[in-house]
């Protein structure tokens, strides 16, 4: 298999979730910055033009976060970050869909929309005008995620998971663009801390 990796949050879900399965998959960047993932060569691998792609060992390929986390998580023989019964896979699809469409989405249109814009702008349809607005949802439902922590050490309580990896990933893309960690949220705070201290955070 091969990982078609560039900068930015989302490749870096993927890198951590490989190194938490402890797979040896080999990586080939893209020059995001460049805009070689707009290029005919990346869009047969991934048809939206974004980045990550995995290249399957028949030479097919996967792009989505989600759906290449839980191809590789099928393949594993380190345990599950997915889920090891239907009503734990369940509850893990779950809050990946909340963390995604509640947090993830605002975040990152919000810099797409005014600190991203140069980049962004001949490859995207851009709304200025709501970036404020964006920046401010997000910071809404981390306070309410915040309240849904309490009393657990990760999201599905004591089960690690894709969804602390992804709310990991996205917060520390957050605090790199102006989007940095509300200390009110200590929940959050201290999840974040708690998976910033983990080797695979590094991928």
């Amino acid at each position: 298999m091969k990982l078609f990796n560039s900068v930015g949050p989302n490749p870096h879900v993927v890198r951590m979730f490989i190194a938490e399965l402890e797979l040896d998959i080999e990586t080939v960047e893209v020059d995001l910055m460049g805009g070689e993932n707009r290029k005919e060569a990346h869009l047969r691998r991934n048809p939206s033009g974004q980045c990550p792609a995995l290249e399957t060992d028949d030479g097919n390929f996967i792009a989505e976060i989600t759906a290449i986390c839980e191809y590789l998580d099928e393949l594993s023989s380190q345990g599950s970050l997915i889920g090891e019964t239907p009503k734990e896979r369940a509850e893990t699809r779950m809050w990946v869909r909340r963390i995604d469409l509640q947090i993830i989405e605002p975040l990152t249109n919000g810099f797409r929309y005014s600190e991203g814009y140069d980049l962004f702008k001949d490859r995207l349809r851009l709304i200025p005008q709501a970036a404020d607005e964006l920046k401010t949802l997000c910071q809404e439902r981390l306070t309410w995620l915040d309240g849904q922590l309490e009393g657990k050490q990760f999201i599905c309580g004591d089960r690690f998971s894709l969804a602390d990896i992804m709310l990991y990933c996205f917060l520390k893309f957050g605090v790199k663009v102006g989007q940095p960690l509300n200390a009110n949220n200590k929940n959050v705070t201290n999840l974040f801390n708690q998976l910033d201290s983990r080797g695979s955070a590094k991928a």
